[in-house]
């Protein structure tokens, strides 16, 4: 994060905008003008894109997609905090797909760094390397960037207009700037008179802003710090809120989409008795699958599944079996990264035990509650599409690709995400509605997948694998050497994003194993990359997902081994690295009541995973009750930095653990012929309202730099909730999902 305090208007491009009938404010940090997004209306002029400010009020305009995790909240605090104004008035939404949106902060996430112990240096290399999101249009919403990149951009944004208001006040008035003060939305006079920021931003919008913008301190937030209500609630507790799949249009069809299931292309197809079903109105031939656009989604769909289609078959191995043994191979293959290598794991330790472990880990969806869906509306020479997206610029751009266009003909919409977890940041099922919707030019037509589809089509977290080595001596970890084998996500998606595999250590495939806190003496973590064509895409928390079950298993095992209690022995090692994760350790014990044993029927584990700038310990507690285990309660402790709205970071922990303990108890996708198996719900379910435990959640701001908090949570929890097993059993299952080997209340 970079300084606070003074910014040189130098290294800022500050400006103000009228924007039908209003004025635009807002800042964005480059060293040369990047295009304006917006686009006045008349002769308003329009120079930034963050603040609108017309006469029905002020609207903040949102670089990153709201899809439930609260981001709109927070970012609109930001820019409300340092404008001054009403936050129970403001208007909230997102921007248009614009390089003046990108995020400085994503690209900083493939550095070979420890979060936990980045040096100052290792921060500016972080923040300089965001120059490349810049020059790229990274508009982004992922990797718990969002607050991180915002937090000086948006306040910056809402700091220049107020100061350039102030300077229209007190010229009408004919008084100094430093006389006048705002509040509520209005400009204050020295003698108590006042003027709106509406009445004001005509004559804004032609006022020079000042050379230095100071920000606010902490102790003077009205807003930041505190839970404010989140301004997505109305609409969605309403059902006024517009997600993708409510966009309707005058004139609007509708279509689904049938793929071929083994990921591969399609030999022939027969359609004749689809065509002849009443409301069809075409069929369209994809290569890899077809399109059926008719008046209704339903009957859409029932015609998609009665085209008879020919399908190739799968590239890669037919059987869950076979992609696992793929998978293995990797460990006999060079490593691809060393991204730890602390002492001397080869030398033997004289006296020391020895213990060794294998986990394995399934695919997994990503399960969105809304199925992949776009609205497209296409003509000639331009394409609208309405997506609920996480990266809006490279919709644009490959659905412009897709159909010809250029880029500035194409027009995206972001609406409401109903889920991403990384997979709405994909451009497919964008691309799919804008080719489907130039077979029928000029009507917009809405493609919408049914579930089975969207199930099948996913880009699956991968499969992967681990081994792992470790020394006790005298009751200590004095060794532990780790190996992760597993299809590259990073090279997967760059590949399909960027059309090269990313070069080099693949830092992701290794994260939450080769990055923890703990002052192990020999610690070595190798990564193994396996060739395996299987799509596979950014699942929440990414290569953390499966590492942080992997080493934090490992971890018990071994604390376990040194007949140690669990908590006490992660809080000696990690003690010696971080302190403010050794007092999170503190934390969830004292939350818990942690004593380090449990009665007959009941079990706890405890985990730790540092994860995207946030390091987070969790309990979790598991009871017998008629013969199935319920996972009855977990405490969360973790530590944000600087936490700017505490309910949203609570909510999103416990969002974080659901999602994963759902995947810890039964999230698996297996193969059979090339084809995934798990079609909807019923055979990829996630905890339920019943069966999901109550949850604590305490937050500390010890760490030194902000952190994020929309993935941290995920990947202590699968650990946790093993280790809790283990507790109660005494069964240390290293192959998820859990109810392979135990029965759950589902």
């Amino acid at each position: 994060m970079s300084r606070l305090g003074k910014i040189a208007r130098r290294t800022f491009l500050i400006g103000s905008a009228a924007v039908v009938g209003g004025v635009a404010f807002g800042v964005w940090q480059a060293r040369r003008e990047l295009e304006n997004p917006l686009r006045p209306e008349g002769d308003a002029v329009t120079l930034n894109p963050y603040i609108i400010i017309d006469q029905s009020g002020t609207t903040i305009i949102a670089p990153r997609a709201e899809m439930g995790q609260g981001i709109m909240t927070t970012l609109a605090a930001l820019a409300a905090e340092e404008l001054d104004v009403d936050f129970a008035s403001i208007n909230v939404i997102h921007g248009p797909a614009a390089q003046a949106y990108y995020n400085g902060v994503m690209m900083g996430l493939s550095l070979p760094f420890k979060d936990y112990a980045v040096t100052d240096f290792q921060d500016t290399v972080k923040e300089t390397v965001g120059v490349v999101g810049k020059i790229m249009g990274l508009q982004v919403t992922g990797g718990s960037t969002s607050t991180v990149d915002a937090f000086e951009k948006m306040r910056m944004a809402g700091a220049t207009a107020r100061e350039t208001l102030k300077t229209a006040a007190a010229n009408q008035w004919g008084v100094q700037d430093f006389e006048v003060a705002t509040e509520n939305g209005q400009v204050i006079g020295p003698n108590g008179q006042t003027l709106s920021y509406a009445d004001l931003a005509q004559a804004a919008a032609a006022i020079e802003p000042p050379a230095e913008i100071t920000l606010r301190p902490a102790s003077e937030w009205k807003l930041l710090g505190t839970s404010l209500p989140r301004v997505d609630m109305v609409g969605k507790a309403t059902g006024t809120a517009e997600f993708g799949a409510d966009v309707r249009l005058p004139g609007m069809k509708f279509a689904t989409v049938r793929m071929n299931p083994k990921r591969a292309g399609m030999i022939r197809f027969d359609a004749s008795a689809a065509e002849t079903m009443p409301g069809v109105e075409k069929i369209v031939d994809l290569g890899d699958g077809i399109a059926v656009i008719a008046n209704n989604t339903w009957l859409a769909m029932k015609a998609a599944e009665a085209v008879e289609i020919e399908w190739e078959a799968a590239s890669y191995p037919a059987t869950t079996a076979a992609l696992r043994a793929e998978i293995v191979k990797a460990f006999d293959t060079s490593a691809n990264s060393t991204m730890r290598g602390d002492g001397d794991v080869d030398t033997a330790i004289e006296g020391a035990t020895e213990i060794t472990a294998e986990y394995h880990v399934p695919w997994l969806a990503h399960s969105t509650m809304e199925p992949m869906n776009s609205v497209a509306l296409y003509t000639d020479s331009s394409l609208e599409i309405w997506s609920g997206t996480q990266a809006p610029t490279i919709v644009r751009d490959k659905c412009a690709a897709a159909v010809d266009l250029k880029k500035d003909a194409v027009t995206v919409h972001t609406t409401y995400l109903g889920g991403g977890f990384g997979r709405r940041g994909e451009f497919d099922f964008a691309v799919l509605a804008a080719r489907v919707a130039q077979a029928m030019p000029g009507t917009p037509v809405k493609t919408t997948w049914s579930r089975e589809e969207d199930m099948r089509h996913d880009f699956y977290r991968p499969a992967a694998s681990a081994r792992f080595r470790g020394l006790i001596q005298n009751g200590k970890a004095v060794l532990l050497d780790g190996k992760i084998a597993a299809p590259s996500v990073t090279r997967a998606a760059t590949m399909r994003l960027a059309g090269f595999a990313a070069p080099g250590p693949d830092k992701g495939h290794v994260e939450g194993a080769f990055d923890q806190p703990y002052g192990i003496p020999n610690y070595r973590i190798t990564g193994h990359l396996a060739d395996v064509s299987v799509p596979i895409g950014f699942w929440r928390s990414v290569g953390n997902s499966f590492n942080g079950f992997f080493f934090d298993s490992f971890i018990d095992e071994m604390a376990h081994a040194a007949n140690r209690d669990p908590l006490e022995f992660r809080h000696e090692l990690i003690a010696r690295e971080h302190a403010p994760s050794a007092a999170l350790l503190d934390e969830v014990a004292e939350m818990s009541g942690w004593t380090g044993s449990t009665i007959d029927g009941v079990g706890r584990g405890v985990a730790f995973t540092y994860s995207f700038g946030t390091p987070v310990a969790q309990v979790v507690e598991v009871v017998q009750e008629d013969g199935l285990i319920r996972i009855q309660k977990a405490w969360i402790a973790c530590d944000v930095g600087l936490a700017l709205d505490k309910s949203i970071i609570e909510a999103q922990m416990i969002s974080g653990l659901i999602y994963g303990l759902s995947a810890a108890v039964q999230g698996d996708i297996t193969f059979a012929d090339g084809e995934a198996q798990q079609y909807n719900f019923p055979d990829y379910d996630a905890l339920r309202m019943h069966n999901a435990p109550q949850v604590d959640v305490r937050i500390l701001e010890n760490n030194a730099h902000m952190g994020g908090v929309g993935e941290p949570a995920t990947p202590p929890s699968m650990p946790a909730l093993a280790n809790a097993l283990f507790d109660l059993s005494g069964t240390r299952v290293r192959d998820l999902p859990l109810n392979k080997e135990f029965d759950f209340l589902l």
